[in-house]
């Protein structure tokens, strides 16, 4: 396989988003508190305008902002494991040319960081907790970028390739 084609392309995407999202999530596991935190003001609403027709949304309680976190990192951690999957069957791929195994594996791993970030830091808490609104504890331009590069590497991988002597003669490869 040539250096610069779609395929190519797909391996070093979905290889760096799962570097990235299995170092967020080591991160997340050796400094659990900083992030907890985070998260905790996040759900607290404490740091946002304090509107009161939006406070009724804050969760205060420790424990239920703790088991969301966890369960962040899980999402994370797994994510990164299936990416790291794709990327290791892209690899194999370029070789012998079948590309549909880690095309739907890196749709997995792609779909789940979409909906950590999109659903996740996006909607749920920058929008239901008002995190737009912190100066402290927001992350939504994190997230955003986070699900734009998601988005993007998704976008690419599901392009149809093209490749050896035929290409030329308009029909899409593996």
């Amino acid at each position: 396989m040539k250096a610069g084609t779609l395929p190519v392309v797909a391996t070093a995407l979905t290889g760096t988003l799962a570097l990235y999202i299995a170092l967020v999530a080591f991160g997340n596991i050796t400094d659990f508190g900083t992030n907890q935190e985070f998260v905790r003001h996040v759900f607290a609403m404490d740091t946002t305008f304090e509107d009161e027709d939006l406070m009724w949304r804050a969760i205060e309680s420790r424990t239920v902002a703790d088991v969301a976190y966890v369960a962040i990192i899980v999402w994370e951690t797994v994510a990164a494991l299936v990416l790291v999957a794709a990327t290791v069957l892209w690899g194999r791929s370029l070789r012998h040319g079948d590309h549909e195994r880690p095309r739907r594996a890196s749709t997995v791993g792609l779909l789940m960081l979409l909906l950590l970030f999109g659903v996740g830091f996006l909607a749920i808490g920058g929008e239901w907790f008002a995190m737009w609104q912190s100066e402290k504890w927001n992350g939504t331009e994190a997230a955003a970028r986070n699900f734009m590069f998601a988005g993007v590497t998704l976008i690419l991988v599901h392009l149809p390739g093209r490749t050896g002597a035929g290409a030329g003669a308009g029909r899409p490869a593996a």
